[in-house]
């Protein structure tokens, strides 16, 4: 019985993810207002029933509403305006039941990433990313998860918030492989995004500050659907496939990506949010 479960302690455990801006709960959305979309947003989690998802956008109060309709999951983060409850949270949801939390924080996007609120980029928004270290309770297997929102106005407020995070990256504590998930505001041509795969040496090249280290993150999607053309995932509640995949789960090499989709639910002409949520089943190499 003890050789067995050494076996599988070892196994290979697959893990889904999810990313998924929210739309803010305030908005003044009229039809599509949180009251009348927030039970099928909560159903669409449940679907898709992830080990870790990464939402945007979501304030304090939409938050308490997911995890009372999903009480399996825990939330990882803080508000933009203050580091503590007030703004937008780029939060990690994570399962309770199989992961310890072995570290976690949030930095701002910004010249100044540890003072709470911080702008300087061009960017009229506060913007954020959040991490965690997760270690599986039945591997001991460990992964760093980021969830990022990229500034949706100023080109280099996004080029330099990805080069941040690349430094973040590069700076963890430990090898474990990495997964960064986010609504970067930035489609898949965008320097942004070369830089983050990996394909261009920096995503702020008329910067004067010394280059980042470079990163090589795998497009999950793309991993599984190479040739996809309708990938949209902004649709501004109008349902459209047309448009850049600006939301996107990247995955380190240590993974395989299984399976990968955008989910475009809706019920009666109604959306969950006005961005289309993207998922991934990854398993470690």
């Amino acid at each position: 019985m003890l050789f067995l479960l050494v076996i599988l302690s070892v196994l290979p455990q697959d893990l889904t993810v999810t990313t998924f801006n929210v739309r803010y709960g305030t908005a003044d959305d009229g039809e599509n207002g949180w009251e009348l979309r927030r039970d099928l947003l909560f159903g669409v989690l449940r679907a898709q029933d992830a080990d870790v998802v990464g939402v945007q956008e979501a304030l304090r109060f939409q938050l308490d509403g997911i995890v009372a309709a999903l009480p399996e999951y825990r939330v990882i983060g803080v508000g933009r305006e203050d580091g503590r409850t007030a703004g937008e949270f780029a939060a990690i949801l994570y399962r309770d039941d199989r992961f310890d939390v072995a570290a976690h924080g949030t930095f701002w996007l910004s010249p100044t990433p540890e003072v709470p609120g911080s702008t300087g980029w061009g960017n009229r928004i506060t913007r954020i990313c959040t991490w965690a270290r997760l270690v599986d309770r039945a591997s001991g297997s460990a992964v760093y998860v980021f969830n990022a929102h990229l500034d949706h106005e100023s080109q280099r407020a996004r080029a330099l918030a990805a080069e941040l995070i690349g430094r973040r990256i590069a700076g963890r504590s430990s090898g474990d492989p990495v997964i960064l998930i986010g609504d970067f505001n930035a489609g898949e041509d965008n320097p942004v995004r070369r830089y983050l795969a990996g394909a261009a040496p920096r995503a702020a090249p008329d910067e004067a500050d010394p280059a980042p280290p470079g990163l090589a993150l795998e497009d999950a999607f793309r991993v599984v659907h190479p040739g996809a053309n309708e990938v949209g995932t902004f649709h501004a509640f109008a349902g459209g496939t047309d448009g850049d995949m600006i939301d996107a789960i990247m995955v380190s090499p240590e993974f395989d990506v299984l399976a990968a989709s955008i989910d475009r639910t809706e019920r009666d002409g109604r959306y969950p949010s006005d961005h289309f949520p993207v998922t991934a089943r990854l398993r470690r190499r």
